[in-house]
């Protein structure tokens, strides 16, 4: 349920405002040569407060290395990182606990969780848990250093111009959505399975896992559907298998073909608004006004390249490990 991976194995816990989050990450060979440094980059780009449009909450984030590491390098067996959780403000969500916010888990969670799941900033189904992913992409990357993954917010709020997009939700009082692409390169041709083990099958499961990541395409995604076949199939030009076009996003029959990996994502508006909504209060069982209170995020797109760009390095790891194309690191 909270875990993920064959090879490069992870696994988080915690709650947005219980004592800590963190990561449980198994599989990584001995003797890479590790830091909380390596790490520092990364988790820098995924906090708030760092561009307008995101959520002023602040944490430290500093990785907090429990197991794993000794002497500056790997061991072998698993690392748990921990983050500690400082900068909370639990009394905005006890104000407004009777009314289920529509758009996130709080309804559902409670009648799966018969009412025992921790609700403050949306308890374990919070991106704060993202933190962990974002470490842990960090070491994956360090595993695959020949490999450049980049993702980029290409649109917000339905505007290519990100600034006017965000502009959109500031004036409406409201929350936008966005979309973000990845593209990676350096993959070698082979990665994947046909059908349950592709790689689109198995990226897709953990791009998902990202909070409010509504949507995936690869290549040319949804549109392909326009297209003719003889339009969107991709020649090699030569026998390395680079291709004239790649409408498939390097990905054929579920194997990558080496040629960049690109795909798409679409980010949801982010629940949390402070536009005024009309929704259920249990405890009346009627519907009524009501805004909600607290720190959120504008566009939560604005944060998701980093958290992106993590788990599909922790995906290809696991590819890596399995296909047994990891260097030797010591």
């Amino acid at each position: 349920m909270n875990s993920f991976g064959r090879l490069f194995k992870v696994q988080i816990f915690g709650e947005s405002h219980g004592e800590s989050v963190g990561i449980v990450i198994d599989g990584i060979p001995a003797g890479l040569i590790l830091s909380a440094e390596d790490l520092l980059p990364d988790l820098e780009r995924r906090k708030g407060g760092r561009q307008k449009g995101t959520t002023p909450r602040q944490e430290a984030d500093f990785p907090i290395f429990k197991s794993g590491l000794f002497n500056g390098k790997t061991t072998g067996f698993p690392i748990a990182i921990f983050f500690e959780n400082n900068n909370t403000r639990s009394e905005d969500y006890n104000k407004q606990r009777s009314i289920p916010r529509p758009g996130h888990a709080d309804w559902v969670a409670h009648q799966k969780f018969g009412g025992h799941e921790d609700y403050r900033g949306g308890g374990h189904f919070s991106a704060r848990l993202t933190t962990g992913l974002v470490a842990a992409g960090a070491i994956a990357k360090k595993l695959m250093p020949d490999l450049t993954i980049e993702a980029t917010v290409t649109e917000i709020g339905g505007e290519t111009d990100l600034e006017r997009g965000l502009q959109k939700a500031i004036d409406a009082k409201d929350s936008v959505g966005g979309i973000v692409e990845c593209k990676v390169n350096g993959v070698p041709v082979g990665l994947g399975e046909p059908y349950f083990d592709s790689i689109e099958s198995v990226l897709g499961h953990m791009l998902f896992a990202i909070p409010a990541v509504k949507g995936v395409e690869f290549g040319a995604g949804f549109g392909a559907a326009k297209m003719f076949g003889s339009q969107h199939n991709d020649a090699i030009e030569n026998m390395q298998g680079s291709t004239v076009t790649n409408y498939a996003g390097g990905i054929v029959g579920g194997i990558t073909n080496g040629n960049e990996l690109v795909f798409r994502i679409a980010i949801k508006p982010t629940s949390s608004t402070p536009k005024e909504q009309f929704s259920l209060n249990w405890d009346t069982e009627q519907m009524e006004h009501f805004s909600i209170k607290g720190r959120h995020d504008l566009c939560v797109a604005l944060r998701a390249p980093v958290i992106v760009e993590s788990v599909t390095a922790i995906v290809l790891a696991d590819f890596f490990l399995l296909e047994q194309k990891i260097k030797k690191i010591i």
